[in-house]
Order: structure tokens, then C-alpha cells, then sequence
């Protein structure tokens, strides 16, 4: 091999390597993450990220048809316009977590930006619903320098997902046939009940996915947990 295809090669392995340790869903180089709970169970978590929105309250009455609790990466700003609809989620028993202040891509930001859009989103969580998250889960999965002293300091534990819906550009039959067709025990499935920080967004593709994903996971034998149930199974009340 010629220097120059040498060369060539090191730096694609280089970029590669930077990328899983960005956003690789195994990935901890950053700060402690998770992916998927224990083998041997027939549980799977549900995930929605990027509320809470108008749409909400329609997915908490689907999750509550087929007794489904699931977590919930609320971003704070959302939280602030729709404080009622993030109450709504914690009393209808599912799991909060944090997804920062404002959406933002964390690649090449500072540490105390990073902090601080997880300390303000911790705080609009708290003060609208009464409850600290102990999950976070970063915007698009971008972790990056300071999120381990973050998360240290906030005592948050990274959520990454096992499987991701694609659910803001799939169809709803095609968000379902890829969730359904990956189905795995300890799996953590992420889906989206807002757009970033949208006011009135349409998902009405993930309610209707969410519609036919539940019917066909509960008849396989599955049932759902949120993640700390998932990840603890001591936890789960079943």
C-alpha cells in the first residue's frame, strides 16, 4: 500500500472512530451511557423525545389504552410553553427525562453551554411537574466534551437507543415495520412526540406508527417499561 492510501486510510479510521464516540448509541467516551436493558426479559422500553407538544395528550391516551409506560426526553423550553402537557405525562405515571434547554446540536459547543442547557431544561422540568429527571438524552445523540462533568454534577445517566423510528421522515406503516421487525427483548426505542422546539408540530405518523406498533409487540409476549424499570428490573412492579 502506497504512503498516500496509508494516509488516506488512517484518517477515514480516524473520522470514523470520532463519529461512534460522538454518537455511537454504545458509546461512553464522553459520560456514562446506555442502549439496551438485560437480555432474558420480554420487555422493551418506549422512548419519545423532543416534547412535550399539543400532540401529547393523544399519545398519553394510546399508551394508556394498552397500559404502556414509557419515558419521556422533554426539552425545557417546550416544557415552559406547555407546562399542563408535561404534568400530564408525569401523572399519568410515565418517566421524565431531560433533553436539554433548546434542541441545540452539541457538537463543537462548550462545556458550560453544555451545562447549561441541561441545568435550565433540569430546572423547567422540575418546577412543571415536581419531579428531577435522572435520564438525559442528547439532541441527535451528539455527546461532547463537558458531558461527563455534566452529567456527574446533575447525576444524569446518558440514554442512547437500540433502535431510532426515524419517525419525523418515514411513513407510518414504515416507522411500525421497522420497529417491529428489530423487536428484541431490553430494547430502547426512540420516537419523537414533538420536532426540536416546533410550538404545534405534526406527528400524527408516530401516533398512528404508535398505533400499530403496541397491538403487535403486546400479542408477541412483550410488555413495555420505562427505562429505569428496564434497566432496573427490581424496579418493575410486574
Amino acid at each position: 500500500m502506497s504512503s498516500g492510501a496509508t494516509a488516506t486510510l488512517a484518517a477515514a479510521t480516524a473520522v470514523s472512530a470520532a463519529a461512534w464516540a460522538v454518537r455511537g448509541r454504545s458509546s461512553a467516551v464522553f459520560g456514562p451511557s446506555v442502549w439496551r436493558g438485560p437480555a432474558g426479559r420480554k420487555a422493551i422500553a418506549l422512548t419519545f423525545d423532543d416534547g412535550p407538544s399539543p400532540a401529547t395528550p393523544r399519545l398519553l391516551d394510546l399508551l394508556a389504552r394498552y397500559d404502556a409506560p414509557a419515558t419521556f426526553f422533554q426539552v425545557g423550553e417546550n416544557v415552559t410553553v406547555y407546562p399542563e402537557i408535561a404534568r400530564a405525562v408525569s401523572a399519568a405515571g410515565h418517566e421524565l427525562g431531560n433533553h436539554s434547554q433548546t434542541h441545540p446540536n452539541f457538537a463543537l459547543k462548550s462545556p458550560a453551554r453544555i451545562e447549561s442547557e441541561f441545568t435550565l431544561a433540569q430546572q423547567a422540568i422540575a418546577q412543571a411537574t415536581g419531579h428531577q429527571p435522572s435520564l438525559l438524552r442528547a439532541p441527535f445523540g451528539v455527546r461532547w466534551f463537558g458531558f461527563r462533568a455534566m452529567q456527574q454534577r446533575l447525576g444524569l445517566t446518558g440514554v442512547m437507543w437500540t433502535t431510532i423510528g426515524l419517525d419525523w421522515k418515514l411513513t407510518a406503516q414504515a416507522i411500525a415495520d421497522r420497529i417491529i421487525s428489530r423487536a428484541h427483548d431490553g430494547d430502547i426505542i426512540c420516537l419523537h412526540d414533538g420536532r426540536g422546539t416546533l410550538k404545534d408540530p405534526d406527528v400524527n405518523c408516530t401516533l398512528e406508527a404508535v398505533r400499530l406498533i403496541l397491538p403487535v409487540l403486546l400479542d408477541r409476549g412483550y410488555h413495555f417499561e420505562t427505562v429505569t424499570q428496564l434497566l432496573c428490573p427490581m424496579k418493575s412492579a410486574r
